[in-house]
Formats: structure tokens, C-alpha cells, sequence
């Protein structure tokens, strides 16, 4: 029989040791390995499966927790939609201005080409399109809020149907 001892014992007290156990021992062979290898056994552990399928009960969601999610999406709708709104309403008006803006500058150069003098009649359709970028339609922009362009003379600023119907105002400054 071979005895193998890790550590701090000799040959002679091991043998010694094995002897008085009952045991022959031919050998006696020490090996100095630090103390951790006695506290760290290397036996055979049952493997253990990781549990795959869920409990039934616990794989959705409650219906307070549903109900919360909703109360907070139907919050934010109601704080958002009110500014989607109002800025939707910004943008019409300042896209109306502008218009009338180019309204007024077309007006403007059809009187000094032609020798208008200010309270000279325009119309609209025949004598500014030429001076004015048209849309994809061959016509003079129209209101973005579905409003109708007047322009009826020279020297006066060109108006909206819309001009204090809606907020903002669809006026020129």
C-alpha cells in the first residue's frame, strides 16, 4: 500500500500512524501542497436542470397593472394632443402670412411693370400669376386652413377670409 500525506508530517510518523490503523504500508510519499486542497473536495454533485417552463399562473400581467399603463398613456394624450393642436393651428397661420406675403410683393411688381398707380383694380387669378411661384395645380397658393385670398387693388395689403376667424390671425403684421 502507497500512503500519500499532503503535508507537515514525515515519512517515519506516517508510517507510524498507518501502522497502528491496521494497515501495511510499503511506501509513504509526501506531497507539499498548500492546506486549501483539504477544504476544497472534489466529490461527484447531482446536476440540477434549470427550470425551463414558466408557472402558468405568474406569465402575464395583472389587470391593475394594465389599468395603470392605460390611466398613464391616456395622461400624456391628454397633455399632448391640446400643444399637436395649437401647433398645428401656429403653422397654418404662418404659412397663410407668407402668402400673403408673396400676395403682396406680386401685386407690387405688377404695378411697377404695368404703370399702376396705387387704388389701380387687380385681379387676382390673370394678373399676379405670373410674379408668383404657383403650386403643383398651375394656381396661386391658397389659405392652408381653407381660407379664400383677396387682392382687389393696388396699394392695399392682400387679405384672408380667415383674417380674425382663427387664432392666430391670418394677417399680415
Amino acid at each position: 500500500m502507497v500512503l500519500i500525506w499532503p503535508f507537515g508530517i514525515d515519512t517515519a510518523t506516517l508510517a507510524s500512524v498507518a501502522v497502528v490503523a491496521g494497515n501495511q504500508v510499503d511506501k509513504a510519499v509526501i506531497i507539499n501542497n498548500p492546506p486549501v486542497a483539504l477544504f476544497t473536495p472534489h466529490t461527484n454533485r447531482k446536476k440540477t436542470k434549470m427550470k425551463t417552463i414558466k408557472n402558468i399562473r405568474k406569465a402575464g400581467f395583472t389587470l391593475v397593472e394594465i389599468m395603470i399603463v392605460v390611466a398613464i398613456i391616456g395622461l400624456l394624450a391628454a397633455i399632448a394632443i391640446p400643444n399637436f393642436v395649437k401647433a398645428r393651428a401656429t403653422s397654418q397661420a404662418n404659412a397663410c402670412i407668407n402668402n400673403l406675403r408673396q400676395l403682396d410683393a406680386a401685386a407690387n411688381e405688377f404695378a411697377l411693370e404695368q404703370h399702376k398707380s396705387t387704388g389701380n383694380a387687380i385681379t387676382m387669378n390673370t394678373d399676379l400669376t405670373p410674379y408668383i411661384k404657383l403650386n403643383s395645380a398651375g394656381l396661386i397658393p391658397g389659405c392652408p386652413a381653407g381660407g379664400t385670398y383677396a387682392c382687389a387693388t393696388v396699394g392695399t395689403s392682400p387679405s384672408c377670409s380667415l383674417s380674425t376667424t382663427v387664432t392666430p390671425n391670418h394677417v399680415l403684421p
